[in-house]
């Protein structure tokens, strides 16, 4: 056997063997890279989290929110003279109630216009929809330890469930009490979406 190509052959396999370890070392960098950019993302506390909810809400417009007026809501309303009744009908259900200046500084009806038109069913069964007046952020509570989560279009992402309340502030009482009756709805539970941008969560989306 030709002594040359022996050599010739080893060399051949120590260069390849030389190759397999170079290339596990740079493996084993990008591991070690990828490791530290992941210990290298902040903690999301709980407290952080709905403080960033909340300014995220609170850059957004403020605005009223809808009150479903039952039965017991027209006679409320009707003791805090939000309106008065102008005009019965012949069956004896039905009635025509119209906002009084006080009423209309408070709500808008949904409908249009200033006159609630009051038509209950046999039992004497009905509602009406208005909007308060009084413009407010939304309310944060109840927000959850945000988890590790996979979001669409986020390189590294985390979410929490929180619940958005109705803000009262500067909602007079016997409003809020109409809108604490039944078929209301104060608070709705949501999910938030956090995105690490240049190293600081903030939030990425409200579902």
């Amino acid at each position: 056997m030709n002594p040359y190509r022996v050599v010739n052959l080893g060399g051949r396999v120590k260069k390849a063997l030389n190759l397999q370890v170079v290339g596990t070392v740079l493996l084993m960098g990008a591991g070690l890279l990828w490791v530290a950019g992941c210990k290298s993302a902040p903690d999301l506390k709980q407290d952080d989290a709905t403080k960033l909810i909340q300014a995220y809400y609170d850059g957004q417009p403020a605005s009223g929110f809808i009150v479903n007026v039952n039965e017991m809501g027209l006679k409320q309303g009707l003791t805090a003279n939000y309106w008065k009744l102008t005009k019965v009908y012949p069956n004896k259900l039905w009635a025509d109630y119209t906002l009084t200046d006080e009423g209309k500084k408070l709500l808008s009806l949904n409908g249009g216009g200033d006159v609630i038109q009051w038509r209950p069913d046999s039992d004497g069964k009905g509602h009406f929809y208005a909007t308060t007046l009084t413009s407010n952020h939304p309310k944060i509570k109840d927000v959850q330890d945000p988890q590790d989560d996979v979001v669409v279009g986020v390189d590294t992402a985390k979410t929490a469930a929180f619940t958005e309340a109705v803000n009262f502030t500067g909602v007079p009482q016997p409003l809020q009490d109409i809108a604490h009756n039944p078929g209301n709805t104060l608070s709705t539970r949501r999910h938030a979406d956090f995105a690490l941008d240049n190293g600081a969560w903030k939030v990425h989306a409200i579902h």
